[in-house]
C-alpha cells in the first residue's frame, strides 16, 4: 500500500475542502493518506512526509501565486532537500482561487518547480475537461486543467457553499489518479 500525504494551506476553508476530497480518492483508491496543514507541521509531520511515497500540494492562488502560508512550507523544505530525502517520491498538486482562471496556473507551476528541485516526479491531472456545449459546471474537470487540479469558489461564498459538486467530484478523481500513479511508481521503483 502506497503512502501519500496531502500538505496544504487554506485561508477561508475551500481548499480544505478540495484537500478533503483529494483524500477521500486517495483512500479510495486504496492508499494509505493523510492531510497535513502547513500550520500544523511539526516534526512528526515532516517524518510522515520523508516517509511518504507521494506528496500533493495545496494552496488557494492568491494574487496569481501560491499562499504566502504555502510558500512558508516550501522554504521550510529545504532540509528534505539538502538531503534529497523527497527524490523519486511522486508529486502533484491543486489549487483554488475566486475566479475561473485567477492565474491558477502559476500556483502549478510553482508547485511543479519545487517538486522537480526536490527531484520528484510529476503527475497531472489524466482527465479530459469538459468543454463541449453539452458540458456543465458540475461535469469532471470543467475549469480544464492538465498540469494540476483547479477548483473555484466564488469570491462571495462561504466554505460550506463552494466549491461546487463538479470540482469535488474531480478532486476525488484526481485523488484517485495519484493514488493509482503513486502505488504504479512505488511498485516498480528500484529501492
Amino acid at each position: 500500500m502506497s503512502k501519500i500525504v496531502i500538505v496544504y494551506h487554506s485561508g477561508y476553508g475551500h481548499t480544505k475542502k478540495v484537500a478533503e476530497a483529494v483524500l477521500a480518492g486517495t483512500l479510495d483508491a486504496g492508499a494509505e493518506a493523510k492531510l497535513v496543514a502547513v500550520g500544523e507541521l511539526d516534526e512528526a509531520a515532516w517524518a510522515e512526509l520523508d516517509a511518504a511515497d507521494g506528496i500533493i500540494f495545496g494552496a488557494p492562488t492568491y494574487m496569481g501565486g501560491a499562499s504566502a502560508d504555502f510558500k512558508k512550507f516550501a522554504d521550510a523544505s529545504s532540509k528534505p532537500w539538502l538531503t534529497q530525502s523527497w527524490k523519486d517520491k511522486i508529486a502533484a498538486g491543486f489549487t483554488n482561487s475566486a475566479t475561473m482562471n485567477g492565474d491558477k496556473f502559476s500556483t502549478i507551476q510553482y508547485f511543479i518547480s519545487l517538486a522537480m528541485q526536490h527531484g520528484m516526479i510529476w503527475a497531472g491531472m489524466g482527465i479530459m475537461p469538459s468543454n463541449t456545449k453539452a458540458a456543465t459546471r458540475n461535469d469532471l474537470n470543467y475549469v480544464g486543467g492538465y498540469a494540476g487540479l483547479l477548483t473555484q469558489s466564488p469570491a462571495d461564498a462561504s466554505a460550506e457553499e463552494a466549491p461546487p459538486q463538479g470540482d469535488l467530484d474531480t478532486a476525488k478523481a484526481f485523488g484517485a489518479r495519484v493514488a493509482a500513479v503513486t502505488a504504479r511508481w512505488s511498485g516498480n521503483r528500484q529501492g
